[in-house]
């Protein structure tokens, strides 16, 4: 099991060293962008909606119980 892990390792290690100047450049703004998905705009357009509306646990679990189980329109 370790020798698996070991050879995964060297296996994305020497990729990445031996990748061109523009793979680089390719991967750092794939992960620019993940940070600003993941990041900056969950700051701005997803707030905690639960957390703003309910005050306890118990609260929030009965609302998403309610919403889940709720028979559809159609």
């Amino acid at each position: 099991m370790r020798s698996f892990f070991r050879s995964f390792f060297s296996f994305y290690r020497d990729g990445f060293r031996n990748m061109p100047s523009w793979g680089r450049s390719v991967w750092m703004v794939i992960l620019v962008k993940l940070f600003i998905m993941f990041a900056i705009l969950r700051i701005f357009f997803f707030p905690d909606l639960l957390k703003r509306n309910f005050d306890s646990d118990e609260e929030r679990s009965r609302y998403m119980i309610e919403q889940l189980t709720e028979k559809p329109l159609v």
